[in-house]
């Protein structure tokens, strides 16, 4: 069995996703430990929930990859846990998971999005910083921003909390001329880059082309089960 735990990173394609793989709402803690259990051979976490609930426990997905799942992370909070849980083999996949791994950005808030509920689709309300820094870096490389204005923009979007942070907040909060704001509002228009859902249809191919079936090489470290983890399972 092949799953995949995502929302707004896929947000509008489900009809890309092959009909042998299961699409799951973003992941919350112990979502992942009962996949495993109900015997999912292959993982893809893209989108998880950590404020209105407990977040996926690096713990459970060590607990996978001990048995032989074969776990990918992408495009949000799978980008950050297989950044942390890559030493054990967690593929990352994308340049946000790569941009995790190397330092160049650490705060978990990047990824964070205000989003719909699953009955909409988990329509995106808000615009990640991930989001924010590949459209300007595009805009950079491009010359259609120079550094001045580059500063401005991320120095904004990063003062603007989460829920908030939208490219109408952004441009309104930089130091930028009128005319400027609305060059950059049209540029953006134009050439806005959604990193995140780039980097969850990457997951999606990986997770097509990996194997039903789970590793059957020992890990070379072992699992140690604690009483926390052992409570996760009586927990639904």
């Amino acid at each position: 069995m092949k799953l995949i735990f995502a929302g707004p990173s896929l947000q509008g394609m489900n009809a890309q996703i092959a009909p042998d793989i299961e699409l799951r709402p973003p992941a919350a803690k112990g979502d992942i430990r009962r996949a495993v259990e109900e015997g999912a051979n292959v993982i893809g976490l893209v989108d998880g929930y950590f404020e209105t609930t407990a977040a996926v426990w690096h713990k459970e997905i060590l607990h996978g990859l001990s048995v032989g799942v074969r776990m990918f992370g992408a495009a949000s909070i799978g980008a950050l846990r297989a950044a942390e849980c890559a030493a054990f083999g967690m593929k990352g996949i994308g340049a946000i998971y790569e941009a995790y791994s190397n330092g160049g950005v650490e705060d978990d808030a990047e990824v964070a999005l205000l989003h719909a509920p699953r009955e909409l689709d988990y329509a995106p309300l808000s615009e990640p910083l991930v989001n924010v820094r590949a459209t300007i870096d595009r805009l950079h490389h491009a010359g259609l921003v120079d550094d001045r204005q580059t500063h401005a923009l991320i120095e904004a979007a990063s003062s603007i909390f989460y829920k908030e942070r939208t490219w109408k907040t952004i441009l309104a909060g930089a130091s930028l001329s009128p005319d400027d704001r609305s060059r950059i509002g049209e540029l953006v228009q134009a050439f806005r880059v959604d990193q995140k859902a780039l980097d969850a249809a990457a997951l999606v191919r990986a997770v097509e082309l990996a194997d039903d079936q789970r590793a059957v090489q020992a890990p070379g470290w072992d699992f140690s089960h604690t009483s926390y983890f052992d409570m996760l399972a009586t927990q639904r």
